[in-house]
């Protein structure tokens, strides 16, 4: 304890200069903790993908749309196990800055292929009896309030029906539970030949072909057999897996570990040097004490010891508050709705530790080494 209350003194002998320090310290890891979590969540999330599914667009691109004469071609594919499909509605609701994650499917295919969606049998037996009828995530009926039942108007940016009006209005009959893929997921389910029937325009097309196989492992070769099928026809076909789908559309948005990596880097870079100049004015001003304690009997690596716990404990104080506030963050409703169900990884934390002992090395050692060779004659002389 001893030991301790030098460190802890030291710490604190100029304590604005040190309250500073270690804000930029919190700050700096709190961006951290943000930006590789939501890289690594990325990342888990890419790897919680199920290899067993695959998606069929237009190769051209997505919004050119399909026949729905493909469906069954693709059904008799050999391995395929169940095929449904999805339409974009481009749906909002009240306001065209609410938009709702609609699509127009067949929601008896749909979740044979989605598995690790939960809905009860009841409410896809309702949504075979009522052709307006919609299938709404749970979270998504709490976010606006609907219930079983509710009448729910439904303003669309692209669709106009055969009255002409961009209105549509569907009936609520049942919910299901899609958390394991977040808000970002579809959630709002209309029946296609509904849509089909009624939209003014557009008919007979799909934008997506979603696909389960039988066997994971005969997952490329179905990839090829249902491109291959539509070589050369009117609208030619790019199958991929999941994991390659989400891979292309985060590309999208740009190399996300990328720019995580540059940003955390130089903000780590430029910490390091803030560090390593706190240290050495704090050694610097404490050169006659060092002397001193030399003096008493501290032998000169007890002294490195000294300075090196001083930094130490200054940055693994300030991180941990840093990735702490950092995952506390990851507990809002905003990144709740991006992710799911998701917490800070463990690994972020980790990483989080070791640079900040990283950077406590490296910004305390050169002052630590020079307290160590200090002469104790020329230090109390101030020379």
């Amino acid at each position: 304890m001893k030991y301790f209350g030098l460190v802890w003194a030291g710490l604190w002998r100029k304590k604005t200069r040190t309250v500073f320090t270690m804000v930029s310290i919190v700050i700096a890891f709190l961006l951290f903790g943000l930006l590789q979590g939501i890289n690594q969540g990325f990342n888990i999330a890419m790897r919680t993908l199920d290899v067993d599914r695959l998606y069929v667009s237009a190769r051209t691109s997505m919004t050119d749309g399909m026949p729905i004469s493909y469906l069954q071609r693709i059904r008799n594919v050999s391995g395929v196990r169940a095929v449904s499909l999805w339409a974009y509605f481009g749906g909002y609701y009240q306001d065209a800055r609410k938009p709702v994650p609609a699509f127009a499917t067949d929601v008896l295919e749909l979740f044979k292929v989605y598995k690790e969606i939960k809905i009860k049998p009841e409410y896809l037996d309702a949504m075979a009896r009522t052709r307006t009828g919609v299938l709404v995530s749970e979270a998504l009926a709490a976010q606006h309030g609907w219930k079983i039942g509710d009448r729910v108007p439904i303003g669309t940016s692209i669709w106009t029906n055969k009255s002409g009006s961009n209105a549509w209005e569907f009936d609520v009959v049942g919910t299901f539970d899609a958390s394991a893929y977040g808000m970002s997921f579809p959630s709002f389910y209309l029946n296609y030949s509904y849509f089909d029937e009624a939209r003014q325009f557009g008919t007979g097309q799909v934008h997506y072909y979603i696909v389960s196989v039988e066997d994971p492992k005969q997952a490329d070769r179905v990839s090829r057999d249902i491109d291959a099928m539509f070589t050369n026809a009117t609208v030619e076909t790019r199958t991929q897996t999941e994991f390659a789908l989400a891979q292309s559309q985060l590309k999208q948005l740009g190399d996300i570990n990328f720019i995580a990596n540059a940003i955390v880097g130089a903000v780590l870079f430029t910490l390091l040097f803030l560090t390593a100049n706190t240290m050495m004015q704090s050694v610097r001003e404490r050169t006659s004490e060092l002397a001193v304690l030399k003096t008493l009997g501290y032998s000169d690596t007890k002294v490195l010891v000294l300075v090196m716990t001083e930094s130490l404990l200054l940055c693994l104080f300030a991180a941990a508050l840093g990735i702490g506030l950092a995952a506390l963050v990851f507990e809002s409703p905003a990144l709740q709705k991006l992710f799911g169900n998701f917490s800070m990884p463990s690994l972020v934390a980790a990483m989080g530790a070791g640079i900040a002992v990283l950077v406590a090395f490296v910004s305390g050692f050169p002052p630590a080494w020079r307290a160590r060779q200090l002469n104790i004659v020329d230090a109390l002389a101030g020379r």
